[in-house]
């Protein structure tokens, strides 16, 4: 059930709407199912419902009127909230909604059970799926309601009545997700043959901005050098960086300026102060890519054992590794669009009430920055990258589960989402690469088969997988050049083994990823390259560069 609350100033302009058949679409058989005391006059009911109407604007507003002569009433004084069911649920009776706008009514402190003093209100049903709760927000006693945080606390009714009433239980959230763009905006973004808004754009390359910058100055430095991108730095007077806005070249209001939005509005987690904090947490690192590796190969264990600002952490850095994605894969590349997908849908997931401390998360963000100022040591194949994104989807799985452990509802979606282009991406990117690997295997049934003993031998509870997976030739070809370079199989595979197997998709490919990284020839370098000019954020739109100050 989805509830949506709002305020206004007429109580008769409110219940004339409710009770309207001719210009309002889908009001059939419009009549109370509930009241404040079980008499209001019903004018769905009544042969003159424009007279029995007005008696029951006149109830309602009782309080409201006597509160007006002593100057106490407020000024928007009307609560409206509507309760929609699901189209897959069954279609309740009168009682049943009725029943339902008195514990909402109860939870909100619009009228609590037992209050003599509650506010005046009344159920409308107009239509199958839905009610309608009107009330004045002035107490019998001339105080108003005490109804603050409504919207949640209805929402956590509602989500009390679906278990009960064993109803679609909706997806919720915790008041952490970015804010959606308007219908106005949408709209706008269509008339000029946009997909997305100048909003998402904006929200899409300050991400962006924030997985490539190394310092809270670059990431501002990143935003300037974003073609199409105006950028407003604000300063306390003494120098410092106060907040920032952005805005779109060409996106103006009707007095052509352009329309500015804070970071806050873009995202939470995208206000200066948040980005300055996560931006002081990384720590160096010489080995970019093995670290960043190693570092999410890790997640999984610390979302399991560390404590929730910690998890929160590492959560917030892998949903900045999958914002760095686009930039790390080779520009042919037909899956960067997955990536960017999969970014987008993480985003949401990258954020919860919970507060992260993001020291925890340094290494992580650190070798993500560092990885996009160094190319990987074996690009010609492309198995680092495979690896990187298979051992990001084995994060993201564990992620998932934390998110459904603690019932972060619209967090579990996103991740599910994310999960999908992941596993696109990670599967073309592993194409060319398997085919590079499996050129240089075995082709002797007793050279195959020796491998295959070596697989029984050490992973007793994956062999079938492995051994029956497409897969395999990539896995016993990566045996064979470890052999051949003078190292145990045997103790290659157990080595690769010992990081987790239980989530991966197709463990053969992921063993021969994690094998061909620690016997391949060609190192990243141990030591970090000169600085480099700053990273370009791809561009939401084309244009000039502007830069206010």
């Amino acid at each position: 059930m989805i509830a949506k609350i709002s305020s206004g100033k007429s109580t008769a302009g409110l219940i004339r709407y409710l009770f309207d058949t001719e210009k309002a679409k889908g009001h059939t058989d419009p009549h109370l199912v509930a009241s404040f005391d079980g008499f209001a006059p019903d004018p769905g009911r009544a042969k003159d419902a424009d007279a029995v109407r007005k008696l029951l604007v006149a109830d309602l507003d009782l309080h409201v009127k006597q509160a007006e002569r002593l100057g106490r009433a407020p000024e928007k004084h009307v609560w409206h909230c509507s309760v929609r069911a699901a189209e897959s649920d069954r279609i309740l009776t009168d009682e049943e909604w009725a029943g339902i706008a008195r514990r909402v009514v109860h939870a909100t402190g619009i009228a609590p059970e037992g209050d003599p003093d509650g506010c005046r209100w009344v159920a409308v049903r107009h239509a199958p799926d839905h009610i309608h709760i009107a009330a004045t927000t002035v107490r019998a006693d001339l105080r108003g309601a005490r109804h603050w945080n409504d919207y949640l606390t209805a929402d956590r009714e509602l989500a009390a009545v679906e278990k009960e009433y064993g109803l679609q239980q909706v997806v919720r959230g915790d008041r952490t997700a970015a804010k959606r763009p308007t219908r106005a905006e949408q709209e706008k973004a269509k008339r000029a043959g946009h997909k997305t808004t100048p909003r998402e754009r904006l929200r899409t390359t300050a991400r962006t901005a924030v997985a490539a910058a190394a310092s809270a100055e670059e990431f501002l430095t990143l935003l300037e050098h974003t073609e199409g991108v105006l950028v407003d730095v604000k300063r306390f007077p003494s120098g410092g960086v106060r907040g920032y806005t952005l805005a779109l070249e060409g996106d103006t209001n009707s007095g052509a300026e352009p329309i500015w939005y804070s970071g806050s509005k873009l995202a939470p987690d995208l206000s200066w102060p948040r980005i300055s904090e996560r931006l002081t947490t990384t720590a160096a690192t010489t080995r970019p890519w093995q670290d960043a590796i190693t570092a999410i190969e890790d997640i999984p264990r610390a979302l399991t054992h560390d404590g929730a600002p910690a998890t929160q952490a590492h959560i917030t850095a892998l949903g900045e590794t999958l914002d760095a994605l686009p930039l790390l894969a080779p520009a042919p590349a037909p899956y960067r669009q997955e990536l960017r997908r999969a970014a987008a849908a993480f985003e949401r997931a990258s954020r919860s009430r919970v507060q992260a401390e993001n020291h925890h998360a340094a290494r992580l963000r650190g070798a993500v920055r560092a990885m996009l100022r160094t190319p990987p040591s074996n690009s010609s194949d492309g198995t680092l990258l495979a690896l990187l994104l298979d051992t990001i989807v084995l994060a993201t799985a564990a992620a998932l589960r934390w998110h459904d452990l603690h019932h972060h509802d619209q967090q579990v979606t996103a991740t599910r989402n994310a999960l999908t282009h992941l596993h696109v991406a990670a599967d073309q990117a592993a194409t060319t690469a398997l085919a590079t690997v499996k050129r240089a295997g075995p082709t002797s049934p007793t050279v195959r088969l020796r491998y295959e003993h070596v697989v029984r031998m050490v992973l007793p509870d994956h062999a079938d997988t492995v051994l029956n997976a497409p897969d395999w030739d990539a896995l016993a070809a990566t045996l064979a050049r470890a052999d051949t370079s003078g190292l145990d199989p045997v103790d290659v595979l157990r080595a690769a083994a010992q990081r987790p197997l239980d989530d991966a998709r197709f463990p053969a490919r992921l063993l021969a990823w994690r094998i061909q990284q620690t016997t391949h020839t060609a190192q990243t370098p141990r030591t970090m390259p000169p600085a480099p000019q700053p990273t370009p954020v791809p561009a939401p739109q084309p244009g000039g560069t502007r830069t206010r100050h």
